[in-house]
């Protein structure tokens, strides 16, 4: 999750390890045109919730700004949420598919990566009209894609993975607060009821926030990055996911707190729908954009309650400066509130 920052920091360098430098320094004497491959302009990127992100610039003979590369220093912590080795391979491939940045190197506790010559997005941007349909089609072209590897749905697995780790990470009132101990239960009615055979299982991003999406600005070609939580899973919930990010402002003074005033309403959901399914070629009945919207209803409760797990996990593990504890709760919250409308039913609620 990357907005540039609009100071370059002075030192910026310090905040590299040393070995980044030295791998920075080595790629810049690659470039014949560099000035001084020892003078690097660092830039610290804000909006990072799981790594930390720079952007290096490198000035050439003529002072030219020709060379820009991104470094990321992967967080404290991390690996609790997914394989290293099997992002890095989603990260290539995606590369070979023309569908991101290049791998440039890496290092132990990071990679350098090439900079792409656009704009992330905004939260304000989710709700134009325009963009909006070019996430959508990008979207269905994401989802589209064959990737090597097992096939299977990773979303409730991912779950129960995280609630263990949860629950071994929190104290007694910490669970009883967040009402960890019930959440085994919620995942399974979730994954009973989303378990149809009409489920189109696909390639999904899984945090499809407006951080991770980046535009052109002369050819309008919509980029999406950072594939760390991607796997195999329903469309729906890639679907249920982003509708729910735009809720968020992580780039605002309190980016911790989420405003579901914002979550897109009826009109603004089908139109998403249906530019999705009719990029595939197709025009799509009012049936299926029905089914699809009714299923996307349902996996934001998922969503919910896989990213308030990971806010719990992340406030003992990360030390990113955000009130990841404060996140949670609002998530938990929304999927109890929302619970008896989307399903028709309730459990018991904790005071979250």
């Amino acid at each position: 999750m990357a907005v540039l920052d609009d100071m370059v920091t002075n030192g910026g360098e310090a905040y590299l390890p040393g070995e980044a430098k030295k791998v920075l320094k080595s790629l810049a004497s690659s470039w014949s045109d560099v000035i001084d491959s020892n003078t690097l302009q660092v830039i610290p990127l804000k909006g990072a919730m799981t790594n930390e992100v720079f952007q290096i610039n490198m000035l050439t003979e003529t002072g030219e700004l020709r060379h820009k590369v991104l470094v990321r220093l992967y967080g404290e912590g991390v690996d609790t949420f997914f394989d290293r080795d099997n992002e890095i391979r989603t990260f290539e491939c995606m590369s070979k598919h023309g569908q991101g940045p290049r791998l440039l190197a890496r290092f132990s506790n990071g990679r350098i990566e090439e900079f792409i010559h656009a704009r992330t997005l905004s939260a304000n941007d989710l709700r134009d009209p325009e963009i909006s349909a070019l996430i959508a089609a990008k979207l269905r072209e994401f989802n589209d894609l064959d990737m090597p590897g097992p096939k299977n749905v990773q979303l409730w697995d991912r779950m129960r993975n995280w609630l263990k780790e949860a629950q071994n990470l929190c104290s007694p009132d910490e669970t009883k607060r967040f009402g960890l101990n019930a959440l085994e239960e919620e995942i399974l009615t979730l994954e009973k009821e989303l378990s149809g055979d009409h489920q189109r299982i696909g390639f999904c991003h899984n945090d499809l926030q407006y951080g991770n999406i980046m535009m052109d600005e002369e050819t309008r070609v919509i980029t999406i990055i950072d594939y760390e939580y991607a796997s195999y899973n329903p469309v729906g919930f890639d679907l249920a996911n982003h509708f729910c990010e735009m809720a968020a402002n992580y780039n605002s003074e309190e980016p911790h707190i989420l405003d579901y005033g914002r979550y897109p309403d009826l009109e603004e959901r089908q139109r998403f729908v249906c530019r999705y399914l009719s990029s595939s070629g197709d025009e799509p009945t009012d049936l299926e954009v029905e089914q699809v919207l009714e299923d996307v209803e349902k996996y934001t409760l998922a969503s919910h309650l896989l990213w308030g797990l990971w806010g719990i996990i992340s406030e003992h593990v990360n030390e990113i400066d955000f009130d990841y504890m404060e996140y949670a709760r609002q998530r938990f919250q929304q999927y109890w509130l929302r619970k008896s409308t989307v399903l028709g039913y309730s459990g018991t609620s904790p005071t979250v």
